[in-house]
C-alpha cells in the first residue's frame, strides 16, 4: 500500500465508528514553524544561541515557496478570496465531470454566489485534492524539488529537528507504519489539522512541510472564517461515537478555549527552550497521559498497547 492509500485510509473512508482516538492539531507554530522564524521570536528565545538574520531569511524563503506552489498548482490567484473551511465543502455541487481536458483558464469563474460558480470552484477543489494525493515529488521540476528539499533540511537543522520530530509524532499517534516501500495504517487512530490560516495556503504548507503522508487532504480544516470551535464541532460530529476520544494540540488560546468547551484535553505547545511540550520533546506518552486524565482511562488502553 502506498502513502496515498494510507492517507485515504486514515481520512474517513474507514467507518468513523471504528476511530477510537482523534488527534486535532494546530499547524503554525505547532507542527511547523514559520511566523516565529520571520519575526525572530524563535531565535530570540535562545538568547543569542540562534542566528536571527538566518531565521528571518529561512522564513522568507518559505513564504516565497508557499506562494509559488499556491499560484502554480492551486489556482490561488483565482480563488484567494473564496475561502472554504475544507476541500469537500462544495462537493454537492460537483457533478463528477472529467477534468482531464477542462479549461480552467477560460471558464470565467467569479464569486461563488450561484450554482454555476459553486460548481466551478468545486472542480478546482477536486483538482487540488488530486494534486495533493500525487505529492509534490510528482508535480515540481527537478530544480524546484532540490530547492524545496534543501530548504526543509536547512529549517529542520536550524530548529534542532522540529519538523522531523513533529512529523514522527503524528506518524506514531496516527498508527502509520512504513516498512520498506509499503505503508500500513491503524484505523483506530487519526490525525487532523485545524488551522487559522486560509485553506489553500494550508494545503500547500502540508505538502511543503512533508505532512501529506500522515494527514490527508480531507483531514485539513481552515477556521479562517468560521472559528476553531465550529471546526472542532464538525470533527466531533464526524467521528461521533461513545468510544471516541479527542485530543487537541496547539499553541494558541483559540484552540485551547475550543477544546475546553467540548471537554477535550488540550496540550499547549511552546517553542521556548526547556519547555517539554515542544519538538523534539513532546511524545506519544505525554499525549496519552492528557487523554487518560480527561477520559479517566488507563494511560494506554488495550488497543493502544496492541498498536504500540
Amino acid at each position: 500500500m502506498d502513502k496515498t492509500d494510507c492517507s485515504l485510509n486514515a481520512s474517513g473512508l474507514v467507518p468513523s465508528a471504528k476511530v477510537k482516538t482523534v488527534y486535532v492539531w494546530d499547524m503554525d507554530e505547532t507542527l511547523i514553524l514559520l511566523k516565529s522564524l520571520l519575526d525572530g521570536t524563535f531565535a530570540n528565545s535562545f538568547h543569542g544561541g540562534k542566528d536571527l538574520k538566518k531565521s528571518v531569511e529561512i522564513g522568507k524563503k518559505w513564504e516565497n515557496l508557499i506562494l509559488k506552489v499556491c499560484d502554480s498548482l492551486f489556482f490561488y490567484e483565482e480563488i484567494e478570496n473564496f475561502n472554504e473551511p475544507y476541500l469537500d465543502a462544495l462537493s454537492t455541487y460537483d457533478d463528477g465531470k472529467d477534468l482531464l481536458n477542462y479549461d480552467f483558464e477560460n471558464d470565467s469563474l467569479s464569486s461563488p454566489n450561484d450554482i454555476a460558480n459553486k460548481r466551478k470552484l468545486a472542480y478546482r477543489h477536486r483538482a487540488i485534492a488530486d494534486k495533493y494525493k500525487k505529492g509534490l515529488q510528482n508535480l515540481l521540476d527537478e530544480q524546484l524539488l532540490n530547492i524545496w528539499n534543501d530548504l526543509y533540511s536547512l529549517t529542520d537543522s536550524f530548529t534542532d529537528g522540529w519538523l522531523s520530530s513533529a512529523h514522527e509524532l503524528v506518524r506514531q499517534v496516527s498508527g502509520v507504519i512504513s516498512t520498506g516501500e509499503d505503508t500500513a495504517c491503524n484505523n483506530n487512530r487519526v490525525s487532523l489539522i485545524v488551522t487559522s490560516g486560509s485553506l489553500i495556503p494550508s494545503l500547500a504548507k502540508c505538502l511543503l512541510y512533508k505532512l501529506d503522508d500522515v494527514i490527508s487532504h480531507d483531514n485539513i480544516y481552515s477556521s479562517w472564517e468560521v472559528g476553531k470551535l465550529q471546526c472542532f464541532n464538525w470533527i466531533r460530529d464526524r467521528f461521533d461515537s461513545p468510544q471516541t476520544r479527542f485530543c487537541a494540540i496547539g499553541d494558541g488560546m483559540e484552540e485551547c478555549n475550543a477544546a475546553q468547551s467540548l471537554n477535550w484535553p488540550f496540550v499547549k505547545v511552546d517553542f521556548r527552550p526547556g519547555n517539554p511540550n515542544r519538538f523534539p520533546g513532546l511524545n506519544k506518552g505525554t499525549l496519552r497521559s492528557y487523554i487518560s486524565v480527561m477520559y479517566e482511562t488507563a494511560e494506554s488502553d488495550d488497543e493502544e498497547k496492541k498498536d504500540g
